[in-house]
């Protein structure tokens, strides 16, 4: 019988598999940072650990379904940065995002994610240490489509009219350059009004944080223009922000931007972050630059319409968790269809950046980090060190055990073992960098598992030939015959697995993502290897008189069965005659 479809040409075969293990270490070895490391989760590397306590308006008890929401968005946004290992728990009233590196700042920018609004701008100052400035300058100008956060407008909103040169737009609220004109200086009072005085000592927490919003929503959301001035006046960005995501989106806002640069006077919201469907992020070929496109839900369409018809050429704000993370000018409108581009000087890091934030922004709860700590991860290097030991026996003992039993073919399934474990390899250092994932504990318990269901593969094929040759084939006729035969096995338990890994993938959280991944991703490799390097190595080793020889391929005793049963059979026969 001729070899199966896919084993007529070994040598062939054998090459494909060899030229994908030179892409895959070309990948690794001349793009990105160039090192052979694969990024490790939190425990083996460590990280950090960050817990954010929830803030109600009232100072009341958050609810579990409220944090069980936050949970779900602040995942999703992790998500959006990759698979990166991170982990969001629920601890009791608490929120605990566990992020793996050195660098803590990735947990504390999901912190911030909180209640996202759309405000329109009534005014700003620069902020020199924190505290407004009583110069000002001019808004620079953009060309059409863009829309550039500007600095300094008139009392109303509008831009001033002194001309002024154009300039790029910028991602955050940086100041732009002033015109050449003679600055109009703005007197605000010396202080804010004096705040009621502090009741008795021996306030809870909960009072404490309600008597903290309470106050500064008295100045800072006051309705009165002149406690507005005041408020900016006495704004300082360097200070914590009782009001961070509690501040009413019914009335104006006093606030800085997220830079701490500036110091805005905003009217009260017009669209809530929650309208906002989608935010990607991308390169404009044309203009080459690095844009941040929004899409709002239906609802959010139309109040974006009005909002950029009735705001042309001035600002409106993205507020964040009560700070502004970005107030672009409107340069026309209305902007219908519920599609908008915010473009200016940014990074291909802060688009993506700003996009999560807009996407993922809003939360039924406002956070505060009440502790932050860095993980230690010697014990999971010695827990790393330990598990590798134990599967370096394992894997030695089951090739000495392939070795004695199957003789030379042990050789085959050895060699087929160490070119899966390269490849398997080389893809989770390129995911590393592809997709941010991170290579735990419960990752490297997956590879093991999936490694020994490569070595189970073998056994099924070996198995497979042994049949054939029971049945008195040779060793040459009965690899081909095997190989079809024990192909089906195979996929099957693939196909099972797989399925497995998927539905376990999609169910689970934290670790255990880690686990169906790698297991998903040794599962599909092992079907490669079968085809291109176990398939056409036991070809050649069918053609060759060498691996013939019982002796070597250990198949002594099997084809010994096979003559004593064709000597019956044909014994049967004589005495029947």
């Amino acid at each position: 019988m001729p070899p199966s479809q896919g084993s007529a040409h070994p040598l062939r075969l054998l090459g494909v598999y060899a030229v994908l293990l030179a892409v895959i270490y070309a990948l690794v070895f001349f793009t990105g940072d160039h090192s052979p490391t694969p990024k490790l989760g939190i425990d083996l590397q460590g990280g950090t650990r960050v817990t954010l306590t929830a803030r109600t308006p009232d100072g009341s008890k958050p609810s579990q379904d409220s944090l069980r929401r936050a949970q779900t968005i602040i995942e999703n946004r992790v998500n959006g940065l990759g698979v990166s290992g991170s982990e969001v728990v629920i601890d009791g009233d608490n929120l605990v995002i566990t992020v793996p590196g050195d660098d803590g700042g990735q947990a504390k920018a999901l912190a911030t994610t909180a209640k996202l609004y759309i405000r329109p701008v009534l005014s700003a100052v620069p902020a020199v240490g924190g505290k407004a400035t009583p110069q000002t300058g001019t808004a620079g100008t953009a060309t059409p489509g863009t829309v550039p956060d500007a600095t300094q407008l008139n009392p109303d909103g509008t831009v001033p009219t002194q001309p002024a040169p154009t300039t790029e737009a910028a991602p955050t609220t940086e100041s732009a350059p002033a015109a050449e004109s003679t600055p109009q200086p703005r007197v605000f009072p010396a202080q804010a009004p004096t705040s009621p005085p502090a009741p008795p000592g021996g306030l809870t927490p909960q009072e404490q944080a309600k008597k903290e919003i309470a106050d500064a929503k008295a100045t800072r959301q006051s309705t009165d223009a002149t406690v507005q001035q005041a408020a900016m006046a006495a704004m300082d960005c360097n200070k914590s922000d009782p009001l961070a995501g509690n501040d009413d989106p019914n009335l104006p806002l006093v606030t800085c931007s997220t830079d701490g640069k500036e110091i805005l006077l905003l009217d009260k919201s017009r669209i809530d972050g929650q309208e906002i469907k989608d935010a990607t992020s991308g390169l404009n070929q044309q203009q080459a630059r690095h844009e941040v496109n929004l899409e709002f839900k239906s609802g959010g369409s139309d109040a974006w319409a009005s909002l950029t018809g009735e705001y042309i050429n001035k600002r409106v704000a993205f507020v964040l968790d009560s700070k502004v993370v970005s107030a672009p000018v409107v340069q026309s409108g209305p902007q219908q269809g519920g599609r908008t581009t915010i473009s200016g000087s940014f990074t291909a890091a802060s688009a993506k950046e700003l996009a999560n934030t807009l996407k993922y922004g809003s939360l039924p709860l406002s956070f505060q980090t009440s502790e932050a700590e860095t993980v230690s991860a010697t014990l999971g290097l010695s827990s790393l060190r330990a598990g590798l030991l134990a599967g370096a026996i394992g894997l030695a003992v089951v090739l000495l055990y392939c070795l004695l039993y199957y003789r030379m073919l042990g050789f085959l399934a050895g060699f087929s073992l160490i070119a899966s474990g390269v490849a398997v390899f080389g893809i989770i250092v390129l995911l590393g960098r592809w997709i941010g994932f991170t290579l735990d504990l419960a990752g490297i318990a997956g590879l093991i598992i999936g490694i020994g269901l490569t070595a189970d593969s073998f056994v099924v094929f070996f198995e497979r030939i042994k049949d054939e040759m029971r049945e008195g084939r040779s060793f040459r006729s009965a690899v081909p015959r095997g190989w079809q035969r024990a192909q089906r096995t195979n996929l099957s338990g693939k196909t099972v697995s797989l399925i497995a890994s998927v539905v376990l993938y999609i169910l689970a959280a934290g670790q255990v993502k880690g686990f169906a991944f790698t297991l998903g991703i040794t599962t599909v490799l092992d079907v490669i290897v079968l085809y291109l390097v176990t398939a056409p190595l036991m070809m050649l080793a069918s053609r060759s008189s060498f691996w013939a020889k019982p002796s070597v391929n250990g198949l002594g005793a099997i084809q010994e069965v096979a003559r004593e049963r064709r000597a019956g059979e044909a014994l049967v026969k004589e005495t029947a005659r």
